[in-house]
């Protein structure tokens, strides 16, 4: 189960692949869409990540900004990033503390696949969490979105 609708997002300031990342800076920009997920360089992670970075403007169009987290180390982001060409920053939460905060830690000590939706004002407007073999597309979480207050 990932973070309750309508509760104030927990702020967090973490490594990235691009420098360090503060929700609360980044809602400044506008909406902030979370992706968890379990793993760099695994088959569903990497066909996910691509899909958000291949259909990328699905979410600058509407004025999202897409940041991915898991507890990996950003040495493992760095090179997965590289690898695929992830315009995005990758989150390193080492500690496994937001991604607990969201719901979104397994009893593994790996992120749980889920997406949560940050308004610009810092309120959860959206969340899902999937099965680990499955996510949804930029084209699903667009058509969910429909509708949804952002800011």
């Amino acid at each position: 189960m990932t973070i309750e609708i309508g509760s104030t997002a927990p702020d967090f300031t973490l490594p990235s692949n691009k420098g360090d990342i503060s929700l609360s800076e980044q809602l400044a920009n506008g909406p902030v869409l979370l992706v968890f997920y379990p793993g760099d360089d695994t088959p569903v992670c990497t066909k996910q990540l691509c899909n958000y970075r291949d259909n990328l403007e699905s979410f600058s169009d509407i004025g999202i900004n897409v940041i991915a987290i898991n507890p990996q180390s950003i040495d493992s982001h760095q090179a997965f990033a590289s690898k695929y060409d992830l315009p995005f920053p990758i989150v390193s939460d080492a500690s496994g503390e937001t991604c607990r905060a969201y719901g979104a830690m397994s009893f593994l000590r790996t992120a749980k696949r889920a997406l949560v939706l940050v308004g610009k004002d810092g309120v959860v407007r959206w969340s899902t969490s999937n099965f680990p073999i499955f996510h949804q597309s930029a084209d699903d979480i667009r058509k969910a979105l429909a509708g949804i207050d952002l800011n």
